[in-house]
């Protein structure tokens, strides 16, 4: 039975519960992983999902910030909440499934921005946002990870040139210079290796985002992205997928929309 996984940074679970509800009834995911859900556990609208066929439901909310949300049609066992450098922000949440290959572990992830200016003397948004990815690749390298997971979320890094509209003129921007480009491949690379579900099925030669700011007047016209949002996953469960998509539309679906579109891959 073909299977599909998504993620979707939503800025307000509450706020955009419709949209969330309209991508379900028409793209069907079997999971689906929110970033910045914006609430807290109890305020998280678990019964609006419930209804709509995600019973399985896996929270790690936060008032007003941050929060990370796995729905699914399966059931979720071993949840786990993980914080990094110290900081209790709700930014990860896993738990392990079952869809027909043997066990898997999800694990749903907001890395943070940054803030404005790459230098992390300067900027303690931007130091934090290093050590989260440095924090990362020391635990992507434990024997744990050799493989049966799968990580998505909003990374917040473009990491290839068709990952952003202009390669020369956004390489002193937050989410594409050098340094979180090449903490992102690291990450990708080490321990046992990761595979860019995305790229697998889309090539890099391709223009390809998942993110038009608000500060674009008219956003499709300008077409202005950059693919912050990611799926991946340990080669034994990569050799399984069929294909990737990114739902561009959504960025239009609404008048107040997320500034981030669903990011699906699909499984045999």
């Amino acid at each position: 039975m073909p299977v599909s996984i998504a993620t979707w940074n939503i800025n307000s679970v509450r706020l955009r519960l419709g949209l969330v509800l309209d991508f379900l009834r028409q793209h069907g995911p079997d999971v689906l992983m929110l970033q910045e859900i914006k609430c807290t556990n109890d305020q998280f609208p678990t019964e609006a999902f419930a209804a709509a066929g995600y019973s399985h439901q896996a929270v790690h909310g936060q008032k007003g910030y941050h929060g990370v949300a796995t729905l699914s049609r399966f059931p979720l066992t071993d949840v786990s909440r993980r914080a990094f450098c110290e900081i209790p922000d709700s930014r990860h949440v896993s738990a392990m499934l079952d869809f027909g290959r043997g066990p898997v572990t999800v694990h749903n992830f907001y890395i943070p921005a940054g803030g404005d200016e790459p230098d992390p003397v300067l900027n303690p948004k931007f130091r934090h946002k290093l050590d989260f990815l440095s924090e990362l690749e020391t635990w992507f390298c434990e024997p744990l990870f050799a493989r049966g997971h799968i990580i998505a979320g909003d990374f917040n890094v473009a990491p290839h040139e068709n990952d952003v509209w202009s390669h020369k003129q956004l390489l002193n921007v937050v989410s594409h210079t050098p340094t979180e480009t090449e903490a992102l491949d690291r990450l990708l690379t080490g321990g046992g290796g990761w595979v860019d579900l995305v790229r697998k099925h889309i090539p890099h030669d391709q223009k390809l985002y998942s993110w038009w700011s608000y500060r674009a007047k008219d956003w499709e016209a300008s077409d202005r992205g950059r693919r912050l949002d990611h799926i991946w996953s340990t080669p034994d469960i990569a050799a399984f997928t069929s294909g990737a998509e990114i739902i561009k539309p959504a960025r239009g679906w609404s008048e107040k929309p997320s500034d981030h579109v669903p990011v699906i891959v699909h499984f045999a």
